[in-house]
């Protein structure tokens, strides 16, 4: 598990980024692998979640999930929520409520986890290049500024995620950001006649182009065997029919 420095120092909360390690699924979901929706036992994934919960807090209700879609939606959980529902589909959980761990699932995608100290309130956002794209952050910086909290009061930590050496792309792919905005070029690096994304760099920019300014940016590549990360990517270079996926959760105490 790898901590954000300033997400840290708030004693008010818990939190953590989880690579694979510690857990009981086998073959390639081996270990810790907390994807619901991978065609892993069922079984072994709930023993996971439980084990992420415990190292999280021993105060805290069952994980939080959402059904993940690569979209701009979140949800918002307070105190009327009933969260005996349905699986809501959506990529970023939004709260105020204490003891309620909320989470997020990647596998080179960016989990993002948001904390405003003055309001007490929390978000966890899966941020891949569709979602990042679409705007996801900037509605849930939006949302959480209309309930109340102010930008300088927000730390951000851009979690574990694909680095660009690792994250080669089509022609289609850059020109769809730059069409979107000139100044997007900047997140795509040429080499050998391939071209690269900067999915984290990216995400930083948003941040700062929303004001957020207490960033904490992790570097640590989930493409990279050595770091023990679930990745998409290097399942299907190994030609594996699925993968495990990395949980990424905050809670308030």
């Amino acid at each position: 598990m790898i901590t954000s420095k300033k997400l840290s120092k708030q004693k008010d909360i818990s939190h953590g980024f989880f690579n694979k390690i510690g857990g009981k699924s086998k073959g390639i979901y081996k270990s810790l692998n907390c994807g619901i929706g991978s065609f892993d036992n069922k079984k072994n994934v709930k023993k996971n979640l439980k084990i992420v919960k415990k190292k999280l807090s021993k105060k805290g209700k069952n994980i939080f999930l959402v059904h993940q879609i690569h979209s701009n939606k979140f949800v918002f959980i307070d105190k009327n929520y009933n969260l005996g529902k349905k699986t809501v589909k959506a990529d970023a959980i939004i709260t105020d409520q204490k003891n309620l761990p909320i989470a997020v699932l990647t596998a080179d995608c960016t989990p993002l986890l948001f904390y405003d100290k003055k309001r007490k309130m929390i978000a966890a956002v899966h941020a891949g290049w569709k979602g990042a794209f679409k705007g996801i952050i900037k509605k849930v910086i939006n949302f959480m500024l209309k309930k109340g909290c102010q930008r300088k009061n927000i730390i951000a930590a851009i979690g574990p995620s694909i680095a660009q050496k690792n994250y080669e792309v089509k022609t289609k792919f850059m020109n769809k950001f730059i069409k979107s905005h000139k100044k997007n070029k900047i997140f795509f690096k040429f080499k050998n006649d391939l071209i690269f994304f900067d999915l984290q760099k990216y995400i930083k920019s948003q941040l700062k182009f929303l004001k957020i300014n207490k960033i904490d940016m992790i570097n640590t590549d989930t493409f990279n065997k050595k770091n023990n990360f679930f990745s998409a990517r290097r399942s299907l270079s190994l030609k594996h029919d699925d993968y495990g996926r990395n949980i990424s959760i905050i809670m308030i105490n």
